[in-house]
């Protein structure tokens, strides 16, 4: 498989040994909780040039996506409005037109929509982590039912 956006990437060793385990014996299985750092880890890797871009990209990604560059971009948009409006006043459409979809549209929105997905992200991380405890319970409760009825079995054995 080629590394295509939108292309599923091959399953992990660790994903795959995991699934092993499970198959054979679950009651073996432990539930484990995957992060951001275990996602980037795998997309950029654990070398010294991974991590650095993993921290470039972050860093960038985190400054670009806050409201101050949303109000910082609709600043720096302003600067050529009176010149935008005073071609469209003129009756040049494509100057304005093109100042408020390239100028001001994509520099505003770019960060705001930025600041959207990580607030989803957040989100989704936060109900990830409550699900991972909740299925950890269960999973634990469903070993002990197991042991329980193994019990029984081994009982209902030795009577017979």
């Amino acid at each position: 498989m080629t590394d295509h956006p939108g292309e599923l990437k091959p399953p992990t060793r660790q994903h795959e040994a995991a699934m092993a385990t499970v198959l054979a014996s679950p009651t073996k299985h432990v539930p484990r909780l995957v992060t951001s750092r275990h996602a980037r880890a795998q997309m950029h890797g654990t070398s010294a040039i991974g991590r650095f871009n993993d921290r470039l990209a972050l860093l960038i990604t985190t400054g670009v996506g806050t409201m101050w560059a949303a109000y910082l971009f609709v600043l720096i948009a302003l600067v050529s409005f009176p010149q935008a409006l005073s071609a469209l006043l003129a009756g040049d459409t494509v100057t304005g037109i093109s100042w408020l979809s390239q100028s001001f549209l994509q520099l505003t929105l770019l960060p705001i929509i930025m600041v959207g997905q990580r607030v989803i992200s957040e989100a989704q991380d936060l109900r990830a982590e409550a699900d991972h405890e909740t299925l950890t319970a269960l999973h634990r409760i469903n070993v002990q039912q197991l042991q329980i009825l193994e019990s029984l079995e081994a009982m209902r054995q030795r009577q017979n």
